[in-house]
């Protein structure tokens, strides 16, 4: 698989939407409403303050980010970014290759480090890629995540500099 990423277009936001809209349902790894229209959760993932981006294959978008500032003023030399993975692709290293063209990008604009602010713990998948892309865990949120099937479970704080 030759794999491309890509800043998102437009057209792309049918594919972005067809990814997350099912991981956003499903409830599982992001604290966002469930029942986001389809409008909000593009307004959200393609919003003005991040640039977003597709991974494509063979003419197939198989995964999205967004990048920006994790804060303003004072901490808008930390990056944060939200990563979601076509289903039909897990396992195919698009997340990987995701978050290392983050890194590289987010270092390209200048930021210093980058954080994950609300990693839920459940996620093993996604905790595993960061800790091997060299994120610590730097902090735990003991219950702060509702899910929809364990109940409250812990979230994570994780960053690396860059």
């Amino acid at each position: 698989m030759s794999l491309a990423i890509r800043p998102a277009r437009a057209s792309d936001h049918a594919a972005i939407a067809r990814i997350i809209l099912p991981t956003i349902r499903a409830g599982e790894t992001y604290a966002l409403d469930r029942d986001l229209s389809e409008a909000d959760a593009l307004a959200y993932w393609t919003g003005a303050d991040r640039e977003t981006f597709v991974a494509e294959a063979d003419g197939a978008v198989l995964g999205t980010y967004y990048l920006r500032a994790n804060q303003a003023g004072g901490g808008a030399h930390v990056a944060n970014c939200g990563f979601m993975t076509d289903a039909a692709a897990t396992g195919r290293g698009v997340a990987r290759a995701m978050g290392a063209h983050a890194l590289d990008r987010a270092r390209a604009q200048g930021f210093a480090a980058m954080q994950f602010n609300f990693v839920v713990t459940t996620n093993i998948r996604a905790v595993r890629l960061w800790e091997s892309l060299g994120f610590a865990i730097v902090g735990r949120l003991p219950g702060a995540f509702a899910h929809p099937s364990l109940g409250f479970v812990d979230a994570l704080v994780m960053f690396r500099t860059l």
